[in-house]
């Protein structure tokens, strides 16, 4: 377990998350806001907070995703992405380890896809922390 990304400083709800969402572009608001609350309703033992510049979603202590806006889209990322099926391959990435869904105003993505992503990165951490 020591790939895991730990944040003991993790909390219930980071109000920090909601001014940051509240930041956002316009257009890109709702990407960031729609995906980070998919991430928070994942389960009662879902914890936040912000690094690097942007919302991280754990279960307790152990991330498993998070947002980030950028200049023109916003990622949905993922910790352990690579291990994650992706049937409809919306993810995007070269590293090790992460991978993201990049959304943009004028792109369409595969909702359902994306959603069953949330759900299995959210369930591969628990797998990994042996609850």
């Amino acid at each position: 377990m020591d790939d895991i990304l730990r944040f003991p400083t993790a909390v219930k709800h980071d109000p920090a998350i909601d001014v940051w969402l509240r930041a956002q572009r316009d257009d890109l608001r709702p990407f960031a806001t729609t995906w980070f609350e998919a991430q928070r309703r994942c389960g009662d033992d879902v914890r936040e907070l912000m690094h690097d510049g942007c919302p991280t979603a754990c279960v307790g202590d152990a991330a498993f995703g998070y947002v980030n806006a950028y200049k023109d889209h916003v990622n949905v990322g993922f910790v352990f992405g690579a291990l994650l099926k992706d049937p409809a391959r919306i993810l995007e990435g070269t590293g090790k380890r992460g991978r993201h869904v990049k959304l943009r105003p004028d792109r369409a993505v595969d909702l359902e896809a994306l959603a069953r992503l949330v759900r299995a990165a959210y369930v591969d951490i628990r797998e990994r922390l042996g609850k």
